[in-house]
Parts: structure tokens; C-alpha cells; sequence
């Protein structure tokens, strides 16, 4: 054999035999028996057939050209061989190379990557029992979190991103030949390490490794700006790129992988279809105008193609032939494939080009966006209260150690609220006695409120939002419906009620979702499936019918009720892990000003 290497994920590649040139083999993991290692063998030249792979396959076996047993498949990661040089299921010996320059070069890197040794991350150690782990050999892969060095003795806590606790590594000089590598490690520096899994008699540890080989795989120099000390998360984000390595932001980014799994799970598990919906588009969702323009147009002035009387660009010549943005919202589109699949939603980023420097609100973020036919209002706020029960029942399940850390270094409050959100339905108010309750509450004391006006027609406040859901909920999320219509997009049906408050103003089915410490998480409605109503709703909001003709066509042929939400994925992560500020939710938040990693 000339050569037998792995990639950097671990998986195999392809081995070259010297006797045909042209044939090359990959061995997959196979059972005892010829007739299964001659069936893995596949050939990928141009004048080699498959069946005179397996014929050859058979030949170099019984030849004994090399040397092949059942094996254990390793798991995925570790990228290095043993003492034997292996392929999938296949060993090769280190005789069985083709000169002893290769030979060396192979027992070398098995003597560094991993043996028999598995690699194992520190989660899994952590989880797993005593007898599934104590006395096992395994290797520990990441980057020192603390290092303590005496002069025969070292302790090394590595941390791999697996768990918010790391797994301590005792480096004994009398049992580790590589103890001199602890000398080359520092706070940050990637190191791979060889060691018995024993029981730990330290105080909040189960387990510890005692080492057998310390490797350096990449240095930290002493500028590493994440130091063993506390570090605000202002900081932080000037250094996006470091700081998952620090305890709160891997410990969001590993409840927000577990909340991103739990939206499709429960979707999936209901039935619905998952549609990708387009980024780029012409169509203004919302109405509101704040949209990223996507051209391709030229940036210098002069040469910008204007229409006839010169008045303003003339984006025929554009791209796309016309005007295109950045999506706000997966909406329009979920809903013509809601009206023929039945239930579908989307989960992907949308764009907001809002100049707003708030904690609650991102340029670029994720929308989880259900549509659902044969639905009213009703059938959208039940879907919406038992997909966020779902989602974070999940987080408290597969998260526990991340929420017990934010409840004990960000909100004390947080794990009784999430149990409460798990166990209690969630309340009801229509939005013309929401406005009662907080013109009742207003008027003790209206130098308590930034904003004190709130009449029928009034677009609520975040403080509104959370009094509501804090303080007359009782610390329960609460759904308020049937808002004004003029306060609301254009596509939200609306309701057969004469009007709203003084019979002067009608309302449409939407509702939005509140929850304590956040406000609104969610926003849905009804949509408006009626042809006529809807032309006339486009044009008193200004918009186009003509660039809406095929939204339109969903009410003209075999249309039917249908209702669907939106929820501001980042929000959800902000309310499950107490994050304050919503940049610190999403890995690199995009914001006005700020564009940076």
C-alpha cells in the first residue's frame, strides 16, 4: 500500500494498491467472512469493473498482501491512527506499508492521535455511570480552561464545548512520559490528552482523567483576552469570535441548538411540512417599508440608469428587473403552500432595516413563521401555546446544568417562571380590555410610566406588554386579541364586530403572545381569504394589488380560512436563558452601526 490516511473529520479515505494502478478501494466497516470484506470493496477507475474489484479483493486476501480484521468503527472526530493504520472496519499493520519511512510515520501519529483509545467529550463522560466509564481509556480533546503546574504534578481543567463544566486531567510526572508538554500550555491552548477515566475525590466532580499523554495542539500566546477573571458581556461582543468560549455564551448558543432542534421536532411531530421560504423578495410583508435593497446596480452616481422623466432609479435594469429586498418575513409564501399542503412552516433569517439601537430588537434575525389551513384565531393562539411549552420543556430537559448556571448568575427567578410556563395554560385578553385594565392602573400613578397615554387605537408599549403578563397574569404569558385594524398589516381578517371602540373603529383577528421579562414573543393572526376584502385592504394601505397577483390568486381559486403566528426565534432564546440583550442571543448580531465578523 502507498498511502492510508484520514481527513480531518476522522472518516476514511481512499488506499491505493501498487499492483493496479487504477483501482482504487474503500473498505467499509464489515462482519466476519470474506464474502462481506469482498463486498465492500468498490472501484472508482475507468477500466475496472466492480466485479473484477471483488474478484481482486478476494485475491489480495488470500494473498495475504494485507492484513484485515473486524473492527469497532471509532467515533466520528478522532482523526488519527493507531498503532495499527485503519480504514473503516479494516486494520493494517504497520509492516503492511509500503517502506519503513511510512511505517515510522504512521506508528508516530498513532502514538499521538488516540491508539485503541475512543475520544470521548466531556458531556458524555459526565453522563454516563460508573461502570460505563470508570477504567476506560479514552482521549479528551479542547482547550485549557485553568491550569495548575507543580513541579511532578499538573492539573488540567479542558473544556470541550460539550457541557458549561469542564473534566480536570491529573498529569502525574511518574505515570505521564509527555509530562514536560504542561510547560508548553496556558489558558486557551488547545490540547489533546490520553488518559484512565477514575472516580474524582474533589468537591463537584464525578470523574477525572488521569493522563497518560499531554499533547499541545495549538499554542495560546499570553494576549488571550479571555483570562480566567469576569469579563461584562459588553466586552464580549467587541470579540464575537472568542467569546463561545466563555461560560454564558457557549451556555446560550447550547439551549439555543436545543430550542432550534425542539421548533422542528414539534413541527414535524404535528405533521407540518418544512418550507424554505425565499430571502430575497419584492414584496413589503409588513407594509412598514423597512427593507435591505438587494441590487446589483452600479455604486457610482453617474452611472445609475434613471427612469424617462429622470426622477428616480429605474430598476428594470436591475437584477432581477425590478425592485428586490431583503424578506422582513417568510409569511406570503408559507401561505400558498398552507393552501396546499394544509399546515407547513418556515424557520430562517429575515431582515429588518429599522434604525433602532434597543436590547430587544436586531437588523438580521430568525423567524419561526407556522401557516395552517382549515384555521381560525382560536386554532393559531392553542398551536402557539403548545409549541412554546413543547420548546421549553425540552430546554429544561437537555439543559438543565446551562439553566440551573442562568438561574443562579442571572435571574433567580428563571427556572421557577420556565416550570410555570411548562404547567399553566396560558391566559386570555381581548385587547378593549387590556386598554381598561392599564387606563385603571395608569391613572394611580401616570409619572410611573414612560408612556401613560393608552386609548383604544393605542399600539402597546413593552412596559404595557409586561404589566400585563407580570402583574395582571400573575407572571403568566397571556394571548391579547382582536386588535384596531389600523394598527395591524393589511392581510389580518377582519372581524364581523361594527367596529371597535365607539363603534368608530373595527378590529381584525390577530393576537400577540406576552410573556414576564420580555413583552411580545409572538404575532399572528387570521389572514384575510376573502378576494374583495382583501383588494380593497391592499389599496387603503397603499400597496399595489398588481404586485400581489399571485397572494391574490390564493383567494380566487379554492380559497379557505387559514391562520398563522410569527415568533422572533432570538426572543425566545433571550426569555429561556435570561439574556438581557438580545445581540448576546444570536452568534454575530447585526445591528445599525455594526456589521463586524
Amino acid at each position: 500500500l502507498t498511502r492510508c490516511s484520514r481527513g480531518a473529520s476522522g472518516r476514511p479515505l481512499l488506499f491505493k494498491s501498487k499492483q493496479v494502478p487504477v483501482a482504487y478501494f474503500i473498505a467499509l466497516p464489515a462482519a466476519t467472512g470474506l464474502a462481506s470484506y469482498t463486498s465492500s470493496a468498490m472501484v472508482l477507475g475507468r477500466s475496472v469493473s466492480f466485479i473484477s474489484a471483488m474478484i481482486l479483493g478476494a485475491r489480495l486476501l488470500g494473498s495475504g498482501a494485507f492484513t484485515m480484521a473486524p473492527r469497532a468503527v471509532r467515533p466520528s472526530g478522532v482523526g488519527h491512527f493507531g498503532a495499527f493504520s485503519r480504514v473503516g472496519g479494516v486494520r493494517l499493520s504497520a509492516a503492511d506499508t509500503t517502506d519503513g519511512a511510512g511505517s515510522a510515520e504512521s506508528a508516530a501519529v498513532g502514538e499521538a492521535g488516540g491508539g485503541d483509545a475512543p475520544r470521548m467529550r466531556v458531556r458524555q463522560i459526565q453522563d454516563s455511570d460508573a461502570s460505563q466509564v470508570v477504567g476506560k481509556e479514552v482521549y479528551l480533546k479542547g482547550w485549557v480552561r485553568t491550569l495548575r503546574a507543580q513541579k511532578s504534578l499538573a492539573f488540567i481543567e479542558v473544556n470541550d464545548g460539550s457541557s458549561r463544566q469542564g473534566l480536570q486531567a491529573v498529569v502525574d510526572a511518574s505515570s505521564c512520559p509527555s509530562f514536560d508538554a504542561v510547560s508548553t500550555l496556558s489558558t486557551g491552548a488547545a490540547v489533546s490528552v490520553r488518559g484512565v477515566v477514575v472516580e474524582s475525590p474533589g468537591k463537584g466532580q464525578k470523574y477525572e482523567l488521569s493522563a497518560r499523554v499531554v499533547e499541545l495542539v495549538g499554542a495560546c500566546p499570553d494576549d488571550y483576552p479571555l483570562q480566567k477573571k469576569r469579563h461584562s458581556l459588553e466586552f464580549l461582543r467587541t470579540i464575537a469570535h472568542l467569546r463561545p468560549r466563555t461560560n454564558t455564551i457557549a451556555a446560550v448558543a447550547r439551549v439555543r441548538s436545543v430550542l432550534a432542534f425542539a421548533t422542528h421536532e414539534f413541527f414535524q411531530g404535528e405533521g407540518f411540512s418544512y418550507l424554505q421560504s425565499p430571502l430575497i423578495t419584492a414584496s413589503d410583508c409588513e407594509g412598514a417599508g423597512e427593507m435591505f435593497r438587494v441590487t446589483t446596480l452600479p455604486a457610482n452616481i453617474k452611472e445609475l440608469p434613471l427612469t424617462e422623466d429622470k426622477s428616480s432609479i429605474d430598476f428594470k435594469e436591475d437584477f432581477f428587473g425590478k425592485a428586490a429586498y431583503l424578506t422582513v418575513s417568510g409569511q406570503l409564501s408559507g401561505e400558498t403552500y398552507a393552501c396546499a399542503l394544509g399546515d407547513i412552516y418556515t424557520f430562517g433569517p429575515t431582515f429588518r432595516a429599522e434604525n433602532s439601537q434597543t436590547t430587544r430588537h436586531l437588523a438580521e434575525f430568525h423567524m419561526i413563521e407556522p401557516e395552517m389551513a382549515f384555521c381560525d384565531l382560536d386554532g393559531a393562539m392553542n398551536n402557539a401555546e403548545e409549541y412554546v411549552k413543547f420548546a421549553v420543556r425540552r430546554a429544561l430537559e437537555k439543559c438543565a446544568d446551562d439553566l440551573k448556571f442562568f438561574n443562579d448568575f442571572y435571574d433567580k427567578t428563571l427556572l421557577d417562571r420556565l416550570s410555570r410556563l411548562r404547567d399553566e395554560p396560558f391566559k386570555r385578553l381581548e385587547y378593549k380590555e387590556a386598554v381598561k385594565l392599564l387606563q385603571a392602573e395608569i391613572a394611580k400613578d401616570p409619572t410611573k410610566w414612560q408612556y401613560p397615554e393608552v386609548n383604544f387605537g393605542t399600539d402597546l408599549a413593552t412596559e404595557h406588554e409586561r404589566w400585563l403578563s407580570e402583574t395582571w397574569a400573575g407572571g403568566r404569558c397571556c394571548f391579547v386579541y382582536n386588535y384596531p385594524r389600523t394598527i395591524k398589516a393589511f392581510y389580518m381578517r377582519d372581524n364581523a364586530d361594527g367596529g371597535g371602540e365607539g363603534g368608530t373603529e373595527g378590529t381584525v383577528a390577530a393576537c400577540d403572545l406576552l410573556v414576564p421579562g420580555i413583552g411580545e414573543l409572538i404575532g399572528g393572526s387570521q389572514r384575510e381569504e376573502r378576494y374583495d376584502v382583501l383588494v380593497e385592504k391592499m389599496e387603503e394601505f397603499g400597496l399595489d394589488p398588481k404586485d400581489y397577483w399571485w397572494y391574490l390568486d390564493l383567494r380566487k381559486y379554492g380559497s379557505v380560512p387559514h391562520a398563522g403566528y410569527g415568533l422572533g426565534f432570538e426572543r425566545l432564546v433571550c426569555y429561556v436563558t435570561a439574556t438581557d440583550n438580545i445581540r448576546d442571543a444570536i452568534a454575530f448580531p447585526r445591528f445599525p452601526g455594526n456589521a463586524e465578523f
